[in-house]
Formats: structure tokens, sequence, C-alpha cells
């Protein structure tokens, strides 16, 4: 495993469990085998209504909790709650969480960063991001907060590398974690790039641990959701190959510049107000 180092100083793996869309049943077997078989890092979220199921999962494998970096995500409903914090740890069954972030720029997202920074400092968070704010978001949030950062979440792949928001990223010392890392669910255009099926037969690997291998040679974080035990662990083999700096050229031409996702006023103004089921999860 690699990893990377946060402004905090506190270190991360780069490859890691996404439970996007698993049920808790799922989630929570998922969650299992990937810790036993070498995984460290787990991701999670309010609004994916598992984080329960997570918490069985890591108390399932035979990895101790100082060996797990778990990662959540606080959903702008609670953004300005005094107990949300509290509330997730109480699911997750912890008593801390490696990494927190604001899920949406959406509600009083500098409220939700203020409570963020208070369990910081309280030890119930041992770092703290956002999730898919633009430049200007980040921006106003960087003029307003005590504590920059340590991680963004955004969607990124060979078609999207986020290079404009890599440079102020750069200038703050804000890793990038993508949560598109081959290019979304039951998306294969990136898969199927002939440039990326040369580079999987020349190495001997397959076509998603070439993209995989060529995010955490970009200094990415990457967290593939999957709870087939064969993809989850072809996901975390790719250390021992490299891609050398022609073939990080040739996949710098997939670059196109745009995002699968579109974001829109009305999906954040919903974001804002809908609330997701979190007491009513397994």
């Amino acid at each position: 495993m690699q990893y990377i180092t946060f402004n905090n100083d506190v270190k991360i793996p780069q490859v890691g469990l996404g439970t996007y869309l698993l049920a808790p049943d799922d989630a929570q077997a998922a969650v299992t085998y990937a810790l036993d078989g070498g995984y460290e890092l787990i991701d999670t979220a309010n609004a994916y209504v598992n984080e329960r199921a997570v918490g069985r999962g890591m108390s399932d494998s035979g990895r101790a909790r100082e060996e797990i970096f778990l990662e959540t995500k606080l959903w702008p409903c609670f953004y300005e709650s005094d107990t949300a914090v509290d509330e997730t740890l109480e699911r997750l069954g912890t008593d801390y969480i490696d990494l927190m972030i604001l899920h949406q720029p959406a509600g009083d997202y500098l409220a939700g960063y203020a409570k963020l920074e208070a369990a910081y400092k309280a030890g119930k968070l041992r770092s703290i991001g956002i999730s898919n704010f633009n430049k200007a978001e980040i921006e106003n949030l960087l003029a307003h907060c005590e504590i920059t950062p340590a991680l963004i979440q955004v969607e990124c792949h060979p078609y999207f590398p986020q290079t404009e928001l890599k440079e102020l990223l750069d200038k703050h010392n804000i890793a990038l974690q993508s949560w598109y890392p081959l290019g979304g669910r039951d998306n294969k255009s990136i898969l199927e790039e002939p440039i990326v099926s040369e580079l999987a037969e020349k190495n001997g690997k397959t076509a998603a641990q070439v993209i995989m291998r060529w995010h955490v040679q970009q200094g990415n974080i990457v967290i593939p959701g999957s709870k087939t035990p064969s993809h989850i662990a072809d996901n975390i083999d790719i250390f021992d190959f490299e891609l050398s700096d022609e073939d990080m050229e040739a996949m710098a031409a997939l670059d196109q510049g745009k995002p699968f996702y579109e974001r829109t006023a009305e999906k954040i103004a919903f974001y804002a107000t809908w609330h997701p089921n979190v007491e009513g999860q397994k």
C-alpha cells in the first residue's frame, strides 16, 4: 500500500473501498472481505444509509480499529445539528472517525464546516474535508474557516483529471480523492479505450487496474465501490507494476475536460432539503 500525508500529518491509504449504493448486508460483507484482504481505507456516508453495517463489517474483520482508516460524509440537513457527529459515531460503533467530509456544498456549509472543526478540536475526528465543492466554494470556505480541509472528494478520472482544480489544491496542500475513479458505475467507456487496453495487455493487468494505477501515480486517492470479492481483490492489486512516463503521457491524451456528473442549481437545492433515513437503517 502507498499513502498520502495530509496537511495535518495524518496518513491516508491511496486505495480504499467505497460503499456507495451498497445495501447494509452487502456493505457489511464487503467491508469485512476488503479489510481481511489488505484494505485499510473504508468510505461511507450518512446518505448511504449503511453506516451501521460498515461498523459491523469493521468489527467482523481481523483488523484492529487503529489499523483502519474510516471516512464518512455529513449530509447537508445535519450541517447545523449539534449532535450529528456524535450520532454518526454511534452508528459506526466507534469513538473517533479518521476523516469526516461535508458531502455537498448545499445549505449552510460554513456552519457545517464549523461543526467539523469543533469535533476535530475535541478529538472525535482525526481530519476533516469537503466533497463536490467547486473553486469558488473552496475559496469561500478558506476565507472563513480556521482549519484548512485535508481532502476534497470529487469526480476525477482520465477523461476529467481535474487539472485546473489541482492548481488550487496544491496551493493549500489539499489532497484529492476520486469518487468516480473508473468513470462511474456501469460506464465502461474509459475501460474500453484502446490505450487502456494496450497498457493492460502490456502489463498483464486489467483495464481497471491500469486506471487505478494511473490515479496512484497522479497522486490521487481512490475509493472504487464493489460488493464482488474478485473486483475488490483486483482493485487493490496495483502495487506490483508501474506506468512509464510514456504510458502516462498516452493516458493524458484521454483528457476531455468534462465530467460525467452534471451539477445543477436544482440538484444543490434538493440536497439542502433531503433527509436520509439514518434512524431507520439496519
